[in-house]
């Protein structure tokens, strides 16, 4: 499996599994500091991304002679400034020049604001929504964790696209098995808790075939969705329970504490990308590893190289 690592390595099967694949063209926005123009050039050198980047020009140059990278021949579209940047980078993707979008050392917001616009953007029919694909050293299999960073508190139906857009990343990703659990505070419906009610709704959803490619279970807590022994004390039997490897979130605050309480206190990695627009977006945080960086560009050339296979299967 993709990522899978019982030695603790980050995520270098990941970026062995795409070695075979062609760069995927990239469009970088506003790389204008060191890491996130190291982490383009690299991701360029490496394979995953071929780069292409929309940024101040004589900045971006500036910026790569401070920091002794070597800029090669990527191309430069000169822009004013960060709006500007995100601008033309989401242009590039509608021209089909480029197949994957990069956030640089601009705000998220500034990305997001080009992202979503009604007429020049990339909206799908599909929600956007975040997922950290986590390497939890002591965890036998990846981690999918959704929604940490878009979603503030999704509706049902939102939370309807963010369970597909993270059975995509696993189906991308090559899960022999897809296993979603539904998180909330306990794991049994109680109407006064609206997350265990969605939960159960939501998994209602999938027998109904509105939620497709993934077997799910929930309400789950946390210990009995990913501990087998914990499911069994609860007598919770399922296929899921215990064994989960995609867990959906009630609402961003409880996967924005999940994600990083994996990560500073049991010193995971969590690689970020963003789902739902016509091509998948790469939103590394400013404290991320190079290696996460890398493994976020990793995880949208796989996506991209997914819907080029099924192209029927892509986000409209």
């Amino acid at each position: 499996m993709i990522l899978a690592s019982p030695h603790g390595e980050k995520y270098h099967r990941l970026l062995q599994a795409c070695r075979a694949l062609p760069p995927t063209a990239t469009a970088v926005a506003h790389p204008c500091d060191a890491t996130s123009l190291e982490s383009a050039i690299e991701a360029g050198r490496l394979g995953l991304i071929q780069p292409l980047i929309f940024g101040p020009e004589a900045r971006v140059r500036r910026t790569a002679a401070a920091a002794g990278l070597d800029l090669g021949d990527i191309p430069i579209q000169d822009t004013p400034h960060s709006e500007a940047s995100a601008e033309a980078a989401v242009a590039a993707v509608r021209a089909g020049k480029a197949a994957a979008l990069m956030k640089g050392s601009l705000h998220t917001d500034e990305l997001m604001r080009a992202v979503i616009a009604r007429d020049t953007g990339l909206r799908t029919a599909r929600r956007i929504s975040h997922c950290y694909t986590m390497d939890v050293p002591g965890h036998a299999d990846p981690l999918i964790i959704s929604d940490a960073a878009v979603n503030v508190v999704p509706t049902l139906a939102e939370k309807q696209d963010i369970v597909q857009n993270a059975i995509d990343l696993a189906q991308a990703l090559h899960f022999p098995e897809v296993r979603v659990a539904i998180l909330s505070a306990m794991e049994t419906v109680n109407p006064e808790l609206r997350s265990t009610v969605e939960a159960a709704a939501l998994c209602k959803m999938a027998d109904r075939g509105q939620i497709t490619g993934a077997l799910l279970d929930g309400p789950l807590a946390l210990d009995n969705a990913i501990d087998p022994a914990a499911a069994a004390a609860k007598q919770i039997r399922s296929d899921v329970a215990g064994r989960a490897n995609v867990l959906i979130v009630p609402d961003l605050e409880a996967g924005n504490m999940l994600a990083k309480s994996l990560s500073f206190l049991a010193g995971a990695d969590a690689a970020g990308i963003v789902l739902g627009a016509r091509v998948p977006i790469i939103l590394a945080s400013r404290a991320d590893s190079l290696m996460t960086r890398l493994a976020s560009c990793a995880v949208a050339a796989l996506l991209a190289a997914a819907r080029r296979a099924t192209p029927a299967a892509a986000v409209a």
